[in-house]
């Protein structure tokens, strides 16, 4: 069995990249086509069109792969509607979904809907009942290590765990996030990018609070930067009211969270993605800098 004619491989490749948004569900949808997790975990960490352009280059190469790709263009022209609400342009997802589906149906590659294909959305949602189940053991990991950190009364090593906690907080929600690093006169605690904007930040674990001025240290660090970085700066101990007031209204860039805001990520209460969204729509829309985990709930 030949691989799929280049012009369909393309246009999958454009569906992978527009109408998913999260990568946990356009995993589960491999999978569920009989990509193996190996294949798959090989370039998941790349952007989705070159992870898509990836597996389907590889599954070109025997008649099994081959095979598996047309499952995948199967289940591709079945969907109704975008598999995450939350894809950057909907209707640019659409769009390439509509043109997946005339694409295959002009040259007589789409199998309409059968048991097998039943079968196969039932798989889908195995696989992303499985990932779920596994972002959840991870959560209560790095819950268990921030608690261990908590009692430890060692505020250096307290620190140094807080750097690696939000690495990996960052990876289970999908969220790429680069550790601590140098620049020729800057040391930045992180870096993330988040809907179109690059993000630096601080993280502080210690005894007090942070003044004013270490949090407008950091806010130059951004402000050195490209117009369109923002900050983040982590304090687990909380900030003072009137320190944190300084950094509200006309040309704030940084956002404060602490401890609170992780205890309720860590305990799978709030998703990441969503408390950053909030937080971000407060200060654009209200002009706070800080937004306590009391004011979210």
């Amino acid at each position: 069995m030949p691989s799929l004619p280049y012009e369909i491989l393309q246009a999958m490749i454009q569906c992978f990249g527009k109408a998913f948004h999260y990568k946990d569900n356009l995993t589960a949808f491999f999978l569920s086509c009989g990509v193996s997790r190996e294949l798959n975990d090989k370039h998941r960490e790349q952007a989705k069109f070159v992870w898509g352009r990836n597996v389907l280059s590889e599954l070109g190469q025997t008649e099994s792969g081959c095979l598996v790709q047309r499952r995948i263009l199967t289940e591709l022209c079945k969907l109704r509607d975008l598999p995450d609400k939350d894809a950057q342009d909907r209707n640019a997802g659409l769009e390439a979904l509509r043109t997946l589906k005339r694409l295959a149906l002009e040259q007589k590659l789409y199998v309409e809907e059968s048991r097998e294909n039943e079968k196969g959305r039932s798989l889908q949602n195995e696989e992303r009942q499985k990932i779920i189940r596994e972002r959840k053991r991870t959560l209560d990991r790095l819950r268990e290590s921030f608690n261990n950190a908590v009692t430890s009364g060692n505020r250096q090593q307290a620190g140094y765990s807080l750097e690696d906690l939000l690495k990996e907080l960052f990876a289970v929600f999908e969220i790429e996030y680069r550790k601590s690093y140098r620049t020729d006169t800057q040391q930045i605690d992180g870096h993330f990018r988040f809907e179109g904007f690059d993000y630096l930040v601080e993280a502080k674990w210690r005894k007090d609070m942070p003044t004013e001025s270490e949090i407008g240290g950091f806010k130059q660090k951004v402000d050195t930067k490209i117009e369109s970085t923002r900050g983040l700066f982590v304090s687990i101990q909380g900030y003072r009211s009137e320190v944190s007031a300084q950094f509200n209204g006309r040309g704030g860039n940084i956002i404060l969270i602490d401890g609170s805001h992780l205890i309720q990520i860590l305990e799978g209460r709030h998703d990441l993605r969503d408390m950053l969204r909030t937080i971000i729509s407060k200060a654009a829309q209200e002009g706070l800098a800080y937004t306590p985990m009391s004011s979210l709930r």
